[in-house]
């Protein structure tokens, strides 16, 4: 069955209502995707990534990004398959069967449900550095209640805050890069070679620099969020699958630029290696390094609205989705299943996120850890649920529906889930025991459910039409 291109794939024939509004167009997909995964990441987190890279901080962010791309790639095989809100939740559901959807969901909840969380305590800590009379939590209070204000307006409302956020946010990244490309030419910076950021023989191995992606894929996350929107996708299930590669492309490309040129403005590339970042300025100390004081501040500032406003305000809206769409198939209590007939969102759902990340971003601000703790957990839940993403699409497309789409369908998600697979292994120790743990926990809620008979009714489970052979054709 071939799909209208001028329209998107109803659910109804998945035994759903349509219940969200379809307004968003492949423009507003692709900043929907910027956004969340904000085209400044870097700035939060480039002390990090330096230090784990030896230095070579864009190729960590290059091999981040192919890792994504293959991963994009599964996501638009998938949500042509199968265009309902519930990301790989709904894709491994029902690429391989319903209890390893539950576990993929539970474990990319550890991606979506602490994300905004991570985000708020980084941003509140940028501000109460440059504002210390106003404390962390504060900040952060301010924060959850004007995203959850925004988001309960409809999506049409946050697309339009997420335009103006996102050219703010390239403007900032234009004014670096200006100051900081002629400073380099004037003689700036540490004198190192032009291509050490991508390769530094004296510090490089395979093992060092795919523990640096474990960390530079953060700046990824959120590219996925796109397929939560699904169901308020107006234009073709294609859609979907074209503004995810769209945005990591774009968003990749600025990543390996701005990092490139920070890593040559470092001061002390060796003392940065050898102590780290426990402030997280390393980033803001290279902008000093190029223009002064005011584009430190201005750096600064700018990571603080993008994390705390922007990208957690998609992450909220994101999250919301998922935890809608396991609702529905009675993973997850009913009553986050709840849409407001009004607005169209999934309200109860988007005021729990709003709770659980005031909780435990509060929880977190006590604690010396709580930045480190939440972006392992985030890294670790998004990648092995990517990981089962791949396979879902191996053996939906080649194994149950005979595809002949090798590439596709089979090439690129085996890269993809060998890229991820040995990153997840050089990953933090940490990160490796939580994550299991939760994984453990989940397990045993999902054989609390089928003792419960809340085993999920997914209809049309083979996905045939456009989710068979007919989703092989462009």
């Amino acid at each position: 069955m071939a799909v209208d291109s001028a329209q998107p794939e109803g659910i109804e024939r998945y035994g759903y209502t349509q219940e969200l509004r379809r307004s968003l167009g492949f423009r507003d997909l692709v900043v929907y995707g910027l956004i969340f995964m904000v085209p400044i990441a870097p700035f939060g987190i480039f002390g990090s990534v330096f230090q784990g890279s030896g230095g070579m901080v864009a190729l960590a962010y290059a091999i981040g990004m192919l890792a994504m791309l293959f991963t994009a790639g599964s996501y638009a095989q998938m949500s042509r398959a199968f265009p309902m809100a519930g990301s790989v939740y709904t894709y491994a559901g029902r690429g391989l069967n319903a209890p390893v959807g539950f576990l993929s969901g539970w474990m990319i909840l550890l991606d979506y449900v602490l994300v905004p969380s991570l985000l708020y305590l980084i941003a509140s800590v940028a501000m109460n550095s440059l504002v210390p009379d106003v404390p962390v939590w504060l900040w952060l209070v301010a924060f959850v209640l004007l995203n959850t204000a925004v988001n309960y307006f409809g999506i049409e409302m946050t697309a339009r805050i997420n335009r103006i956020m996102l050219v703010a946010e390239l403007i900032v990244l234009a004014v670096f890069l200006v100051i900081g490309v002629v400073a380099l030419a004037q003689g700036k910076g540490n004198g190192g070679g032009g291509f050490h950021p991508i390769y530094n023989d004296a510090t490089f191995s395979w093992s060092l620099v795919f523990g640096a992606v474990s960390i530079a894929v953060l700046s990824f996350l959120g590219f996925d969020g796109i397929s939560t929107l699904a169901e308020e996708n107006r234009e073709s299930a294609r859609a979907i699958g074209r503004s995810m590669v769209a945005a990591l492309l774009l968003v990749g490309v600025l990543f390996i630029v701005q990092t490139w040129v920070a890593s040559l403005l470092v001061s002390d590339p060796d003392g940065l290696i050898k102590n780290g970042d426990a402030e997280g300025t390393a980033f803001y100390d290279a902008a000093d390094v190029a223009g002064g004081v005011w584009l430190a501040k201005l750096t600064a500032a700018a990571t603080a609205i993008a994390w705390g406003f922007a990208n957690s305000l998609v992450a909220q809206a994101a999250t919301s989705r998922l935890l809608y769409a396991m609702a529905r198939d009675r993973q997850l209590p009913r009553f986050l299943a709840k849409v407001d007939p009004r607005r169209q969102v999934p309200v109860n759902a988007t005021l729990l996120v709003a709770a659980v990340s005031l909780a435990l971003g509060l929880y977190m601000e006590q604690r010396d850890d709580g930045i480190t703790l939440l972006s392992s957990l985030v890294n670790f839940g998004a990648m092995t649920a990517f990981l089962v993403l791949h396979v879902s699409v191996v053996v939906h497309y080649v194994v149950r529906s005979g595809s002949r789409d090798w590439w596709r369908h089979l090439i690129a998600p085996a890269a993809g889930f060998a890229i991820l697979g040995y990153v997840v292994y050089n990953a933090d120790v940490a990160a490796q025991e939580l994550g299991f743990v939760w994984l453990g926990i989940g397990v045993v809620v999902l054989i609390g459910l089928l003792v419960l008979h809340r085993r999920p009714a997914l209809s049309d489970i083979s996905g045939d039409g456009d989710g068979g052979k007919d989703g092989e054709r462009e």
